[in-house]
């Protein structure tokens, strides 16, 4: 009689830190580790799967990663675009951010969004306010969080109209307002500070090639501030906690889309080696974005004691990038060859197995983890992380020349990936698409409208 390894033995090889149980697990029992329990139960079999093939609904490739179900994917977000049903009005002033999530999850797949332009600009427009800034609803107060996404919606779209929509000179005398003595940023008049307000401010700031000169009136004059930039790496800093992680102000707990929105931050200010071990402790910051992913799972946790999320793809695996430019430095020239390439500092197999194996609906969309149903916030930041790690991105030694170091002139490369998506000579529709590391957008959008918007100051004279 064969005994039980005989009879389950794969097939496929997969890796035992991703295919099997912790060889070390706590004994002790908190709602926390049930539900880290719960999870590993329910992704296991999935991350087994290709050993199983008549329980599963999926096609394998040659390492057991199952194919992007990209038609199915692109489906699904189309669904979205339509009109929703009622139960999704406590979405209403969350419209921006589902136009955004759509819009990168068809360009990452692979589709053209020019077709879009007319319908996206026809539904933002009544968005913007008269004194800067856009809502999340019609009618709506201007917020840093829709505004972020409305500008990088446009910017997807391209063209004339769409970023001829904006209003720059109210935007500018709006964020203005919203730049604090401490060097930080309210994410909305009266609202409270957190270091989102800070990144999506600088997005806004450089993509709509705004002045870095502030306002007159604006509240940070009174500390002596006279830049957009003054002082706002020292207030990261403080957001840095005892874990080494980051908050969303001083003094609270650390969060993985915190730790994303300090360094992407920190990388417009300049050039990531300068400007992030300047103003974080960057081996501390490290250690506890390695902590953040778990095997077996492969994917990521936002924060201590916390499972597992589809979408930390992005808001963890989006950090990797930025702290590994700020690590390495910039490369000697613009025409590194793959093969040349230094080693990831996160494991890029784990993080895909769990994408394709357990945060894809058979149905179409990606979803938080096995348990969950998929949504389009979801099907964003897996499909994100998904690209982040099977690209590359770094920085030459040309942009420290320049006299503007600016995030939109970094460089891409595709990593040297196993399975489906590491084949260069696939057709580009077969792959997931490259996008800017701190802008979350692809590279072209981000030069396009920073050159569109250069063209004219005349409002700022």
């Amino acid at each position: 009689m064969a005994s039980r390894e005989d009879e389950f033995e794969p097939y496929v090889a997969l890796p035992r830190y991703l295919s099997q149980y912790p060889p070390i697990i706590d004994e002790a029992l908190t709602a926390t580790s049930q539900l880290q329990s719960k999870t590993v139960h329910e992704c296991l079999p999935l991350l087994n799967a290709v050993n199983n093939p008549s329980s599963n609904p999926f096609d394998f490739d040659e390492y057991g990663l199952p194919y992007l179900q990209r038609q199915e994917h692109i489906d699904f977000v189309r669904d979205g675009l339509g009109e929703l049903p009622a139960s999704f009005v406590g979405l209403d002033a969350s419209r921006p951010w589902l136009f955004y999530w759509s819009l990168l999850s068809l360009y990452l797949l692979g589709q053209n969004l020019q077709p879009l332009q007319l319908s996206l600009i026809k539904t933002v427009r009544p968005l913007q306010n008269a004194n800067g800034g856009f809502g999340g609803g019609q009618g709506h107060l201007s917020h840093l969080a829709p505004t972020y996404a409305v500008i990088l919606a446009l910017a997807m779209v391209g063209g004339d109209d769409a970023y001829s929509l904006v209003d720059r000179k109210a935007m500018w005398g709006w964020l203005g307002r919203l730049k604090q003595p401490d060097g930080g940023f309210r994410v909305c008049e009266d609202g409270e500070e957190d270091v989102r307000g800070s990144y999506c401010a600088l997005v806004a700031i450089t993509l709509l090639d705004l002045p870095w000169d502030l306002p007159h009136d604006a509240p940070a004059r009174s500390a002596g501030y006279h830049d957009f930039r003054d002082g706002l790496g020292e207030h990261l800093s403080r957001c840095q906690t005892h874990e080494g992680g980051i908050s969303a102000s001083p003094s609270n707990e650390a969060h993985g889309a915190y730790a994303f929105c300090a360094l992407a931050c920190l990388c417009i200010l300049g050039p990531p080696q300068e400007i992030i071990t300047k103003y974080l402790n960057i081996n501390s910051l490290a250690r506890w974005l390695s902590a953040r992913q778990y095997a077996p799972e492969g994917g990521f946790a936002g924060r201590t004691n916390k499972v597992v999320d589809g979408c930390y793809s992005h808001w963890i695996g989006g950090c990797w990038p930025l702290l590994e430019a700020a690590l390495r430095g910039p490369r000697l020239d613009a025409d590194t060859a793959p093969s040349e390439l230094p080693k990831r500092m996160f494991s890029t197999e784990g993080l895909t197995r769990y994408i394709l194996g357990c945060c894809q609906a058979s149905t179409g969309g990606l979803r938080d983890k096995p348990s969950k149903r998929p949504d389009a916030y979801h099907t964003c930041y897996n499909l994100a992380g998904l690209s982040m790690a099977n690209y590359q991105h770094s920085y030459s030694v040309e942009e420290l020349r320049a006299a503007n170091f600016q995030p939109s002139t970094w460089h891409v490369h595709r990593d040297k990936m196993f399975g489906q998506f590491s084949d260069a000579n696939e057709k580009d529709e077969d792959q997931i698409a490259a996008i800017n590391p701190v802008y979350v957008i692809p590279y072209h959008a981000i030069s396009s409208m920073q050159h569109w918007f250069s063209k004219d100051q005349t409002l700022f004279e």
